[in-house]
């Protein structure tokens, strides 16, 4: 593991005028990061590539702590909501701001499966149901650091064999990597020694007007999606896969996310605005597809979504209300960001006409999801 100097020097190397500046600024951020949790490092790692877009990520949580981006001017945009101290991530944990999210994101209705015959209870945490994993999913724990240069973290978790009430022993690696196409790129891999169910995600909260900078309902949201899975009042998919033509749940073109959020619809009510499974319009099961394109008139930002996922789901800020203060002490208000989870669908171990989320011993399961960030005039 390379040490904290090491770490400021790799993304503040550039024109000796900003080096200082930058150091001093790092130096901060780490200060507040550097800590032990249950007797295992916790740090915080800068990523930086060729074109300016820098990521700042720490191994409590796997979280994307900072994303910085160019806006149209030129200017630096950090696009992901966050807290400034590992501290405030603990008491906040969740938030899930821009947090590894396993061994099961979303969620599975009443905490409980069936799988060969046999019933597993795991942690509720949402009302009646499991959440992203439960109270001590992969956003609440350390993970190792078994890579890391400039541009590219590899991290390693591995979940004990009835940790939150899922069997088998899971050994999950995850790699984060800033590339030169100014994409955030997220590749997943797992093993169990006994067949277990997984649906790992990525739970960053974007705004691409600027972290804590006014809300995303003028953010233009394009998904690659004709149906979408209904929810009941609790937000557990009937099993239904429904056309959204003619609903408010159709992005199939572009369309400002707060343009009819507020409509009198049961599955907005349902969700207090989008908090959905939209099912990816693939030909070709687990190929690398577009999923979404996001775009911000004031930043001029555009985001576009790849995955070999089938589904995502689109979250639009509903439970944010200005309660919580985030980095720079910006407050983060009403649906100030958006989620975009690629995924399996939500209670998919209850539904058998989903894709299935088993995975055997022997087997290994692998995904990949980019965030590509440009600027569009």
């Amino acid at each position: 593991m390379r040490s904290s100097k090491r770490m400021i020097a790799l993304v503040c190397a550039g024109a000796m005028s900003t080096w200082l500046s930058c150091t001093a600024d790092k130096q901060q951020d780490e200060d507040t990061f550097n800590t032990q949790i249950n007797g295992k490092e916790v740090n915080l790692y800068h990523l930086r590539n060729n074109h300016g877009m820098e990521m700042s990520v720490t191994n409590y949580g796997g979280r994307v702590v900072k994303l910085v981006v160019p806006n149209k001017d030129g200017q630096l945009e950090d696009v992901v909501l966050g807290f400034d101290s590992v501290q405030e991530y603990r008491e906040s944990s969740e938030a899930y701001f821009g947090a590894a999210i396993g061994r099961y994101g979303n969620r599975i209705a009443n905490g409980r499966f069936t799988l060969d015959g046999e019933e597993y209870e795991l942690a509720r945490n949402n009302g009646p149901n499991a959440l992203h994993g439960g109270p001590g999913g992969f956003h609440n724990v350390v993970w190792e650091v078994v890579e890391f240069d400039d541009q590219r973290i590899v991290l390693q978790y591995i979940s004990a064999d009835w940790e939150e009430g899922y069997p088998g022993r899971l050994e999950v690696q995850m790699s984060y990597h800033l590339t030169d196409d100014n994409e955030f790129r997220i590749d997943y891999k797992a093993n169990t020694d006994r067949k277990t169910v997984v649906n790992l995600t990525h739970h960053s909260f974007f705004n691409l007007n600027g972290a804590g900078k006014a809300d995303v309902r003028d953010h233009v949201l394009q998904l690659n999606a004709s149906a979408f899975t209904p929810v009941d009042s609790v937000l557990i998919p009937y099993g239904e896969i429904r056309a959204v033509a003619g609903t408010p749940f159709d992005f199939t073109k572009a369309t400002a996310i707060g343009g009819r959020i507020d409509q009198d619809h049961e599955q907005l009510q349902f969700g207090g605005g989008y908090d959905h499974n939209f099912v990816l319009d693939k030909e070709e099961v687990g190929a690398m597809t577009l999923a979404a394109t996001v775009f911000a008139p004031q930043t001029g930002i555009k985001m576009e979504v790849f995955t070999t996922e089938p589904g995502i789901q689109f979250y639009s800020g509903n439970f944010l209300d200005g309660s919580v203060s985030g980095k720079d002490g910006r407050t983060y208000g009403y649906r100030g960001a958006f989620c975009l989870e690629t995924q399996h669908f939500p209670d998919s171990p209850n539904q058998p006409n989903f894709p299935s989320t088993e995975l055997e011993s022997g087997d290994t399961y692998t995904q990949t999801s980019i965030y590509k960030f440009s600027v569009q005039k």
